[in-house]
């Protein structure tokens, strides 16, 4: 099941994606008056758990049947193709967003070649600021301050169905809820700064280059985990314009999913809808040679198995 945040007011309506149509649940409670339950927000139905996904899969598994029922919501613009419908980040508003870095052997390596590369035997992370999180579709902003260093790092990520606190590995995976891609966009001006100097305020410029508005790209979908049985083979791949840039698979993550959550859950108590991103591939802008950045104009693509393509155009300022 792949979940969605539709952009309706006042704040969104929560909906699913059926093959190449969006169901508006709110739209669709005249004609399947159970959907009237589901919370339109995507934090309240996470919230609210294993019988509200069941009662949203009840509602999408009827709305997928062709026939008088179906027609009726095409017909109340309850059903519609996705075309047509503007998708805002499926959790618009998380708690939380912790971006992990370091992530794939193969981008520990690129990104050592600049002098950057994390090093040691932990995971590492941030907090992202929810505030630049937007859709699929929504352009990514050039900031007048720092325009001319902006990178784009594709990155599979966990959505928490559960409040996920001090727990196991063997036991992490059960408080997820699904998948969804983020768009890890940062302006590369400090890394340099950042790399030479030993002063840890210092350090933390290169985090506060990846916080600015437009800079958290989310979605297009929540898929559900059920329909991604093995969330360790993965392919992610990215493209600038069409021209390939990142391609992995997540076999190749220095650290599992379930090592990540008990790992990051010792500190920070994850709640449904909190998103924890498992780091980038290798083939960012910043790592290259010569180095690449986003342009106004630039189309940024990325897809993963399964969960689909997040896109955006870039804009100036």
């Amino acid at each position: 099941m792949k979940l969605v945040t539709i952009d309706a007011p006042p704040h969104g309506h929560t909906g699913a994606l059926i093959g190449s149509d969006v169901l508006d649940f709110t739209a669709a409670a005249a004609h399947i008056p159970i959907a009237e339950w589901v919370p339109t927000d995507m934090r309240e139905l996470l919230v609210a758990g294993k019988p509200a996904l069941e009662l949203v899969a009840s509602i999408v598994e009827r709305a997928a049947k062709t026939g008088r029922e179906q027609t009726a919501l095409r017909a109340a613009g309850a059903l519609r193709p996705r075309s047509e419908v503007r998708l805002l980040a499926p959790v618009p508003r998380p708690n939380m967003v912790l971006s992990h870095g370091r992530a794939y052997a193969s981008h520990r390596g690129e990104m050592r070649r600049g002098g950057v590369a994390p090093t040691g035997d932990t995971p590492v992370a941030f907090i992202k600021n929810t505030g630049s999180i937007i859709g699929t579709d929504a352009p990514i902003v050039l900031p007048p301050q720092c325009p001319n260093m902006v990178d784009f790092e594709a990155e599979f990520s966990v959505v928490f169905g559960a409040s996920c606190f001090n727990v196991s590995e063997t036991e992490a995976m059960d408080y997820i809820m699904g998948y969804t891609i983020v768009n890890d966009v940062s302006a590369r001006d400090w890394v340099e700064i950042s790399r030479k100097s030993e002063w840890p305020g210092d350090r933390d410029m290169n985090r506060m280059g990846k916080q600015l508005p437009t800079f958290c790209p989310m979605g297009p979908v929540i898929v559900t985990k059920d329909e991604i049985p093995d969330p360790h083979n993965v392919n992610v791949k990215s493209t600038l314009n069409g021209q390939p840039m990142q391609s992995a698979n997540t076999s190749d993550l220095i650290f599992t999913i379930p090592a990540l959550i008990a790992f990051f859950a010792r500190w920070y108590p994850f709640e449904p809808g909190d998103v924890l991103t498992t780091g980038s591939p290798p083939g960012v802008g910043f790592g290259r040679d010569p180095q690449i950045f986003l342009k106004p104009g630039d189309v940024v693509d990325i897809t993963v198995d399964g969960v689909g393509t997040l896109s955006n155009r870039v804009s100036a300022s």
